[in-house]
């Protein structure tokens, strides 16, 4: 019998100057048993980091791999904003670049790695991707201070994140990640 996934709730309390977003998000988010901490803290940093009224996260999760992560969807029916976690795969990312005026890529792995993969074969119109990267020494202390309840400060100016969870500070970067290669 397959295990269940872990439901987590996440208060955060969001500061985005970049985007001038001041919001308190209260959201309940499920690690399917395969998922790994840091996709699952990865997944809620791209979620804070695109906050927005319409901003969703996928029906079935991790259940359903055709669909994004994360996403906003327009009008026609198709995706305004279509976010993937970790490395999906090229045939993936050429999908959603057909489907979606703007891609996002969040990834805790070697950015390089997915961006080689990436080289490898035909991407449709890839100047429609962004790739942002999170710092394994950013990402470890959070995941050793996740627990069932999680209520965070988030606080992401020019590039910069500050996390406060409890009496504890962790500073990050989400790195922004050049493809020029690929166009």
């Amino acid at each position: 019998m397959a295990q269940p996934s872990t439901l987590y709730r996440f208060r955060i309390d969001l500061t985005d100057i970049d985007r001038n977003v001041y919001q308190t998000l209260d959201f309940r988010v499920a690690m399917h048993p395969s998922e790994s901490e840091s996709f699952l803290i990865t997944r809620v940093l791209a979620y804070a980091l695109n906050y927005s009224d319409e901003l969703q996260f996928s029906k079935e999760g991790l259940g359903t791999p055709e669909e994004p992560s994360i996403s906003i969807l327009d009008a026609g029916g198709g995706y305004q904003l279509w976010i993937e976690i970790g490395n999906p795969s090229v045939k993936k990312i050429h999908k959603s670049t057909k489907m979606s005026q703007k891609v996002k890529i969040y990834t805790y792995k070697n950015p390089e790695l997915l961006i080689q993969e990436f080289l490898t074969d035909k991407i449709y119109q890839p100047e429609r991707i962004e790739l942002f990267s999170f710092a394994e020494s950013f990402l470890n202390p959070l995941t050793t201070l996740l627990i069932r309840d999680n209520s965070w400060n988030v606080i992401h100016n020019e590039g910069s994140l500050m996390i406060q969870i409890g009496e504890d500070t962790i500073d990050g970067e989400v790195i922004p990640q050049s493809l020029d290669r690929l166009t």
